[in-house]
This record gives structure tokens, C-alpha cells and sequence, in this order.
């Protein structure tokens, strides 16, 4: 592991806080961006993510919950959910990656990743309340990438 980096998500496809390419979008072909994972710290049991848009005219809007990711794992490639990871059911209602989608003006979504001390015996399609009770009192580090989309 590399205990010694600092733990950062980021992505090939769009640096923090910059526009996420329309390819990622509802507009594209809604594919989950590319991303990088970095410094994740010794003892990590398990990986989580949690992709938001807290701008969503209705309230924080859940777009994708990816849990039980290798703690090994560097990189999450396009479009792809790696093997052993379990996904969680979105905002919309169905399981898996949903890309930016705004009504209207400029919105920011955020992609939260969880080092976690232990693994979570959750079933795909578990709702965000869910993961977001079994992660309290198990994440050692977390970190952050945020981009933004305009309708």
C-alpha cells in the first residue's frame, strides 16, 4: 500500500473542479468516468465511493455508490466496475453509475472514496442510507474530487 502518499482520488478525464467531459454525462454516453486512486493507507480491509450532486434542485442527488473495491486497486477504468465491487441504487432508482444530468444551470458532483477498516456485507442495490450507516465508525481516511456539468 502506499501509506506514505497522501490518499487522493483523482481522474484522467477532468482535473478537480473542471467540467466533466459531456462522454460522462447524460448528454454523452453516460459512461463512469475513469479514475485514480492513490495512497491508500496500510491496514485498509475495503474501498468505497460515493458519487453526489448536492446542487439537485430536490435535495443531494445520489448518482452512483460503488462499495467492497480491493484496496490494491490504482484505477477504476471507464465505464467498468472492478471485480468484487458491489453497487448501490441511485437516486433514480436503479443500481448502478448515473451520470451529471442538471435541470438547469451549473451544478458540482462529487465523488467521495472511503478507506475503510473493514468489509461491509452489503448486498448490491443497498440504498445510500444503508452504506452510508454501515461506513460510520470504519473509515480511516477519506479524500475527495469534485467537477462540475451545466445543463
Amino acid at each position: 500500500m502506499d501509506g506514505d502518499m497522501k490518499f487522493e482520488l483523482s481522474s484522467p478525464a477532468f482535473a478537480e473542479g473542471d467540467e466533466i467531459p459531456t462522454r460522462y454525462t447524460c448528454q454523452g454516453e453516460n459512461f463512469s468516468p475513469p479514475l485514480t486512486i492513490s495512497g491508500t493507507p496500510k491496514g485498509t480491509a475495503k474501498l468505497a465511493l460515493v458519487m453526489h450532486d448536492p446542487d439537485a434542485p430536490n435535495g443531494d442527488f445520489l448518482h452512483w455508490t460503488l462499495w467492497h473495491l480491493n484496496p490494491n486497486i490504482r484505477e477504476i477504468p471507464e465505464n467498468t466496475v472492478p471485480d468484487d465491487a458491489l453497487q448501490g441504487m441511485n437516486s433514480a432508482g436503479s443500481v448502478g453509475y448515473m451520470g451529471p444530468c442538471p435541470p438547469s444551470g451549473i451544478h458540482h458532483y462529487i465523488f467521495n472514496l472511503y478507506a475503510l477498516d473493514t468489509t461491509m456485507n452489503l448486498p448490491e442495490g443497498t440504498r445510500r442510507a444503508e452504506l452510508m450507516k454501515a461506513l460510520d465508525n470504519h473509515v480511516v481516511a477519506q479524500t475527495a474530487l469534485s467537477g462540475t456539468f451545466s445543463a
